[in-house]
Order: structure tokens, then sequence, then C-alpha cells
């Protein structure tokens, strides 16, 4: 297998040929990958082991593409165009990872499992994150209780809500879409507004169970049928089951190593690499199908290419923005129990807004800074004409930072599903810090391609022992 580094290109992975560009440019592919991405790193590895021929081309010369960790220091500094060079007192520049969209892994959700299936766990190490917390209407955080006693003892909710909200967890986690018994008068056509109103759930509470639990990003879930509701509960309490405190995972060295990762997958199973290569066109044949893609003067031969939205600008469109704020610290978080990392959802409804607001911390625990400096990442979707103003609750909510760099990036959406063609664009990066949403389209994308849904089912018994 190769890793192929063009002219200057830098390579980190085993074997760079490139006295075999022409050849390899000029061969038949039964898939050609665009961009380094996540995403896209995934779908390669994923399509390689399913016995796929795949080229994956990156017009950068690192890996990670709009999903990539910056290291040294001075690379952020960098991309944020800052001539100032970082500050000393922020240690050592090589100590820190900085990743542009950081997210968590969910403990039982669907990257855990495909990192599993594909058994790219023995690439990666990773770390739980700490705490989970929910934000309230006047500034208060409230731990989002992991077990029993801590919901018993929990500020977050009055003593008969508790009660009730006791009874709607035993219910969620019992039901059966496939048993009528389980039901408890509460079929799957019914809606979420019908279940909380029968087990009486006050508003608060609502917000906490569909939003820190559920993790939605607004309201639109409350007038869907349950099923999706419970679904994501379950998760939720089943991924906190596995580490105790919170649900999440986050790898040290930050998540530039997952993309690396499914690369070195790829390769195991034949797939080419080659960054630093770029992208100027595609060849479309008669039928409106694609048939290869260009690259200075050179074309590689295929009827299927995947890629993220930056390769495709007349084949996508927008459907939002997203603002990012990539915030360097010397502390913990106010009132999270001095977590050194950690999640804390803003629901929308507690702070004014239509969608959620976001906050991952990471830190020195997870190799991607340096000694007792903390990443902070606040995020949202984007609801007025300025971005920056509306992460103000975040920012009174993190306390004092060292060092701030403001993003806001639009949400990008493929205009077709790419069968037509054979080009199969992958979408832009939400505001959420988690990767459910992100599976969700690697996961659909692998099905178009392939005609066949992934079988992660048999990756639920050996979750238990990673």
């Amino acid at each position: 297998f190769f890793f192929l580094c063009h002219s200057s290109g830098f390579c980190s992975l085993p074997l760079c040929v490139a006295a075999l560009w022409e050849t390899i440019m000029d061969e038949q592919y039964d898939v050609i990958v665009c961009g380094t991405g996540l995403k896209e790193c995934i779908l390669s590895g994923l399509l390689s082991v399913d016995g796929k021929k795949v080229l994956h081309i990156d017009r950068n010369d690192y890996y990670g593409g709009a999903s990539a960790s910056l290291t040294p220091l001075k690379k952020l500094f960098e991309h944020f165009k800052e001539s100032r060079e970082p500050s000393e007192s922020l240690g050592r520049g090589r100590d820190w990872n900085v990743d542009l969209i950081p997210k968590f892994l969910m403990a039982q959700g669907s990257l855990v499992k495909i990192l599993i299936h594909t058994d790219v766990t023995r690439y990666l190490e990773f770390k739980s994150v700490e705490g989970s917390f929910v934000w309230k209407n006047g500034g208060k955080v409230y731990k989002v209780p992991s077990n029993e006693k801590e919901a018993i003892t929990s500020s977050l909710m009055g003593l008969l809500e508790k009660r009730r909200f006791k009874n709607f967890v035993q219910w969620a986690h019992a039901y059966d879409p496939e048993k009528p018994e389980t039901w408890k008068d509460l079929p799957p056509t019914k809606t979420m507004a019908e279940v909380f109103k029968a087990f009486g759930l006050d508003k608060n509470t609502q917000d906490f169970t569909g939003h820190a639990l559920a993790l939605y990003r607004d309201d639109s879930y409350i007038d869907q049928p349950l099923v999706e509701t419970v679904r994501r509960v379950k998760l939720y309490s089943e991924s906190v089951a596995r580490y105790g405190n919170s649900p999440y995972l986050y790898p040290l060295y930050g998540l530039g190593e997952l993309p690396q990762g499914f690369a070195r997958l790829s390769a195991i199973y034949g797939g080419t690499y080659m960054l630093n290569k770029p992208v100027d066109g595609f060849v479309i044949g008669d039928d409106g199908k694609v048939a290869g893609v260009k690259s200075e003067g050179e074309v590689a031969k295929t009827t299927i290419v995947i890629g993220d939205p930056s390769y495709f600008p007349d084949r996508v469109k927008k459907v939002g923005q997203v603002v990012r704020a990539i915030c360097i610290m010397d502390h913990t978080i106010p009132q999270t129990n001095n977590a050194l990392s950690c999640q804390i959802v803003i629901p929308g409804n507690q702070c004014g807004r239509q969608h959620d607001v976001y906050i991952g911390l990471v830190s020195y625990t997870h190799n991607v800074a340096s000694e007792g400096k903390f990443i902070a990442i606040c995020s949202t979707t984007v609801e007025t004409d300025k971005p920056h103003d509306e992460l103000q609750v975040a920012f009174a909510t993190i306390g004092p930072v060292l060092e701030k760099f403001v993003t806001v990036d639009d949400l990008l959406e493929p205009i077709d599903d790419g069968k037509a063609s054979g080009i199969f664009v992958t979408k832009s990066y939400d505001a959420t810090s988690h990767f459910e949403t992100t599976c969700t389209d690697i996961l659909d994308i692998f099905e178009r391609v392939t005609g066949k849904p992934l079988d992660l089912s048999k990756v639920n018994k050996d979750v238990e022992s990673q």
C-alpha cells in the first residue's frame, strides 16, 4: 500500500513514492475520495474494508481538512491570520493540539462502534470526559445526573419532579416499539409532547431531557414520534453506564488522530493516498455520471466520487451558519466541580434562543494543551447578523480567556443524493459537540454508495470488551 506526497507535501505515514505518481493516476478505481476530513477518511476506510479499490486525494499537505488538529500552537495563530507569536506564558508550542471542530464521542455511540468494527481502536487511546452539565435560566450550571444517587441529590429538579422523571426514565429504558406490553398506553405513533404530558414533566425537565440527554439542537423533536427520542435517551444512559461520570470520550492528542487512524485502515486494505494533490475538476460522461477526477493534466478514472463540500461548490446549498470560538484559558469552568474536561449544554429555551449553545472543555490531561492550560470551544447555529454576540452566554459561563479565535462557517448540504451522478458530497459539521449527527451522514452515504447498510449490530457485544 502507498501513502504519497506531492512535491513539497509532507506525509507522516509509512511510504512516499513520488515516482509512481503518473502510474497511480492512470488507473481505474472503484471510488475516489476528495479531502481527508474525518467523514471522508472514515468512508475511505469502510469502503476499502468492503473490498473497494480506493484512491484518496487531498489538496492540502496535511490530514483532517476542516476538522484538522493544529500543532504546534503557532499553527493555530497562523490559521487565524495572527501575525504575532503565541505568548511564552502558554508554554511549549509542541504541547498543543488544537481541534478546529472539536467533538466528543458517545461511549456507546455510532463512531465508537465503527472504531471497534474496523479495529481502528488499536491506533488510538481515549480518555473519559469528566462531566456533563446543563445550564438553566439565570446562569446556574447543573451536573447531569449520571446515576440514581446523583439524581436524588441533584438540585436540578424538585422532589416531586424527580419522582416523575424517574418514572419516565424507567419507562424509556423498558420501551420496545415491537412489544406493546412496554408501551404503557404510549404507542410509537405518540409524540414527545404527549409523552411529557403523560408523565407530568415540567418545562425545565423537558428542556433537560430533550437537550442534555437526547441532545437535540432545537425543539422540533417535541412534535415528532417518540421512538427516536427514547432511543437517544437510552444511548445517553448506556454511554454513562460505561464510565460513570459522563457519556463522552475524547482521544488523547486530539481528533486529528482519528482521520489518520482510518487512513491507515484504508492503506492496509489497498487504499492509496495522495496529499498536496490538487483537484482541477471532474470528468462527466454523456449520461451525466462521473467518469474521472482531473488533476494537473491527468485523469484518474472512477464511477464513484466522495468528497467534502469545498470540492463541489456547484453541488451544495447553504442551509445556515455555525459560529465557533476556540478559547484558551488557564482555569476550569466555574460551577463544574473543577472538571478538567466537560460538556455544557445551554438549551435555547433557557437563554432566549431557538438553537442550543454548546461548550466543550478539554485540557492538558488529553495532551492537547500545555500543563495547566485548557481549551474551551463554544458553538451554536447562527440566528442573527451578529454571530459573535450569540456566544455571549457561553463566554459568561466559561469565565476569563487568554486567547480567543472566532470563526463563522457556512452549513452546506448536497443538493441531491448523488445516485444519478455518482458524486456523493458530505455535509458540513454542525454546531453539536458530539459525533452522532456526523455518523448519521457517514452511514447514510455508505449505504447510498454500496446499496447496503453498514452492519454494526454485532459490534454491540464487542463494545463491553474494549
